[in-house]
């Protein structure tokens, strides 16, 4: 009996995604838009499912490194009913626009072409939920937290904030947007941006099924 036990635990162990959290989750942050590389603010999203995952009705927000979420009216979006994200693939919100910097890849929505949405590009963070949190603070949220990043110095973050960023960085989280660890810092690096969006190509790796010998041979050890 204690041996048919172990082989379940081990089962169960073995059962478990490389990564496992929600299915969407935010997978790339760029607050310097305007200066020397992008034109544009931006937040990217991944869905790390074999299911397409209806987010109508959520919204991504941005705080200031201290400050409440969506503390000004412009720092939030919420997405329209029945927007959908396909497996294994990307969405992309573009925030504020400035003067400087090469036009980016084309977003599947964009706030605004002024001043809304406008993210620090230093230090701040960001939050997918499921309802809008208006000036709130961290902790206080309204409805269900999906996923959130803080970066620099800002509060809020999952576990630790990622390094600070600049006008030539952005915080990509790694694997293409599937390590989710619940920290910021472990999760996600710093470098280029490099923004995907609906239209990208699917993420080859997501979903792979592992085919090493070594998990099915611990398990046939018990019987041994």
């Amino acid at each position: 009996m204690k041996r048919f036990a172990t082989t379940l635990a081990l089962l169960a162990v073995f059962a478990v995604p490389a990564f496992s959290a929600n299915a969407v989750r935010i997978s790339q942050v760029y607050g310097g838009g305007g200066g020397t590389t992008a034109a544009t603010d931006f937040v990217e999203l991944f869905n790390f499912s074999a299911a397409p995952v209806n987010i109508g009705g959520w919204s991504i927000h941005y705080g200031s490194s201290a400050g409440n979420w969506n503390s000004f009216a412009g720092n939030v979006f919420t997405f329209p009913a029945n927007t959908f994200i396909q497996p294994c693939k990307y969405l992309l919100l573009a925030g504020n626009v400035g003067t400087g910097g090469a036009p980016s890849i084309g977003a599947d929505f964009s706030v605004s072409p002024t001043t809304v949405f406008n993210m620090s590009g230093t230090n701040g963070k960001v939050m997918l939920s499921t309802a809008v949190s208006a000036n709130l603070a961290c902790g206080l949220e309204a409805g269900v937290i999906i996923d959130k990043v803080s970066w620099g110095t800002a509060n809020c973050s999952e576990t630790a904030a990622t390094p600070a960023l600049t006008a030539a960085t952005a915080a990509s989280r790694n694997a293409g947007g599937q390590a989710d660890t619940d920290n910021n810092s472990a999760d996600f690096t710093v470098g280029a941006p490099a923004p995907r969006n609906s239209a990208s190509p699917v993420n080859a790796s997501c979903l792979v099924t592992p085919t090493s010998r070594s998990t099915w041979g611990a398990v046939k050890s018990i019987y041994r």
